[in-house]
């Protein structure tokens, strides 16, 4: 699916949220998780590990430079609060920036963005984890983000920068491979062994998460080989 360029012409950032890692219960068991972030009310310094004040209580998992800014669209907040029966905050989904105008199947892997004197390029889609079942007491929740292909996605920090709600995000530059957001959450969650697709997901080489390009790799061979 080819992206719709003309949403991508100055997408509001809405909230800029961030948090500090907590202790929570999640199943019984003690949790850590940064996912509780509040709205700042002020500018932000925002480098290549993500923006200022904000914390991963997993480092293994969360943050690093492909991950430094989680994503979201308020555009997808009223689904979800159709799910989960409330209205929703900004910071709902975890994410550093609440964003407007444009989702998962406007943009693409490697496309460029300014926001305040920042410079940002997506570098992955987000994949749903057991946090927001626990932030939002839904043991299926991060199942149905995945299957719904609302999942947001992740900035890399190509310039920092100091960015603030109110922003616009503008288009500075699409990746010439064209690959929507969407499109890898289709070949991630639901058509897993479209071995076309993944072939397609792995010339991203020069964009797309190392992390991502890895499991790909693996997928790939396992189906090649039949395991």
């Amino acid at each position: 699916m080819r992206a719709d360029l003309t949403v991508l012409d100055k997408i509001p950032l809405l909230s800029l949220n961030r948090g500090r890692a907590q202790t929570s219960f999640f199943k019984g068991k003690e949790a850590k998780s940064a996912i509780f972030k509040e709205p700042a009310d002020r500018a932000l310094e925002l480098g290549y590990e993500g923006i200022e004040g904000d914390e991963q209580a997993d480092r293994v998992h969360h943050g690093g430079p492909d991950k430094a800014v989680c994503v979201y669209s308020l555009v997808n907040y009223p689904h979800w609060e159709q799910v989960l029966g409330r209205q929703l905050p900004f910071g709902a989904f975890g994410e550093n920036f609440t964003i407007g105008s444009s989702t998962e199947e406007d943009v693409c892997i490697g496309d460029v963005f300014r926001v305040g004197t920042a410079v940002v390029q997506i570098s992955q889609p987000r994949v749903p984890c057991w946090k927001l079942a626990m932030k939002w007491g839904l043991d299926g929740l991060p199942k149905l983000v995945a299957d719904s292909g609302a999942t947001g996605y992740y900035y890399r920090v190509l310039e920092p920068g100091s960015v603030r709600a109110g922003d616009v995000l503008v288009h500075d530059k699409r990746h010439f491979a064209g690959v929507t957001v969407a499109e890898v959450n289709r070949i991630l969650h639901r058509n897993k062994q479209d071995i076309a697709g993944i072939e397609q997901l792995l010339r991203l080489d020069d964009v797309l998460a190392r992390v991502l390009l890895d499991m790909l790799e693996s997928r790939l061979a396992r189906l090649k080989t039949g395991e």
